[in-house]
């Protein structure tokens, strides 16, 4: 338990960088305070991030703030239908005054890939975002770049029901580690919105962190402590979503078709780890675990036609779940 206390200790000095993050985002991002530390929770997990939610919801713009407030590198690359995979990637391009060929790098070399409205995007583009995405690299002609660290894919999306839209294949929703869904500010909020759009605008966020500093704390939130205990209820977690008739409340068992993928428990578990890195903990609680389990979990369940029929949605099988399931 010492060394878990000194971890704890170092974590408290070395966190202090999160409260000043969020704050200096939340400046910006007004009313998104759940969004803004899911993207944090996400950013020192190491793990792609999916926000979900209708235009003009400040996703692209809370994107932007962090890499600022991160002095990350940051490219915006907007899908459309005629987008092409080397748009994405880069290509080669003869250069016909020094006779050979010369490798143009595309927008994903970089730290922060804003993929804006990526369900709009043809097939081959997703296949091409994937291995960026899964592998680190990127491979243009017989070469094979790894990407800088840290690099991170945070994609939007709007809500399938809109036109021109096509649901992201389940192989590249799995490789996010979480599924943000966006809504709209309060009153209060959106109050807050127009008295600084109207006078004198929203607030730049400045850096408060540095990516040496961002690659640090990845490195500390690995080694949080992880007791049995919260593991076993990490993985009775994702079994449930397998087996829903194994738990008490099994009227879930006709809704899901296919259960989370293992990847699932991983991702769990560096959620909650990075959610323990935000509270200064040096271990993991079963609260951790509840606050991350809808953003990792929603996106990999997929739902049967009955669920669908009875319009029984992700989230309300993940939350009957989590109410089921023994908490340690």
């Amino acid at each position: 338990m010492t060394n878990v206390q000194e971890l704890t200790e170092k974590i408290k000095s070395q966190s202090h960088f999160c409260t000043d993050l969020l704050h200096e985002v939340e400046e910006t991002v007004i009313g998104q305070k759940y969004m803004v530390k899911s993207i944090l929770t996400g950013i020192l997990a190491d793990g792609h991030i999916l926000l979900e939610g209708l235009p003009g919801l400040a996703k692209t713009t809370a994107v932007k703030a962090f890499a600022d407030s991160v002095s990350l590198n940051f490219k915006r690359i907007q899908f459309t239908p005629d987008l092409l995979p080397a748009d994405l990637l880069g290509t080669t391009i003869y250069n016909a005054k020094e006779a050979c060929f010369e490798t143009h790098k595309g927008p994903l070399f970089t730290n922060l890939v804003l993929a804006d409205e990526i369900n709009r995007a043809p097939s081959k583009v997703q296949s091409a975002l994937l291995e960026a995405m899964q592998e680190r690299m990127i491979t243009i002609g017989e070469e094979t770049y790894k990407l800088d660290e840290p690099f991170l894919v945070l994609a939007t999306q709007n809500p399938i029901e809109q036109e021109g839209t096509y649901p992201l294949p389940e192989a590249q929703v799995d490789r996010f580690l979480l599924k943000v869904k966006v809504g709209y500010p309060d009153k209060e909020n959106e109050m807050k919105i127009l008295d600084a759009v109207s006078g004198v605008g929203l607030k730049t966020p400045r850096a408060v962190a540095t990516k040496a500093e961002v690659i640090a704390a990845r490195n500390l939130v690995k080694e949080i402590y992880v007791d049995e205990r919260i593991r076993e209820y990490i993985v009775n977690l994702v079994l449930a979503t397998r087996d829903p008739a194994s738990i008490k409340k099994n009227e879930l068992a006709n809704f899901i078709s296919v259960g989370a993928s293992p990847r699932a428990s991983i991702g769990l578990a560096q959620a909650a780890k990075a959610h323990a890195f935000i509270e200064g903990r040096g271990y993991v609680t079963p609260e951790d675990v509840k606050d991350v389990a809808m953003e990792v979990l929603r996106h990999r369940i997929i739902l049967s036609y009955e669920a669908e029929a009875e319009e029984v949605s992700q989230e309300l099988i993940v939350q009957k779940i989590l109410d089921s399931v023994e908490v340690p």
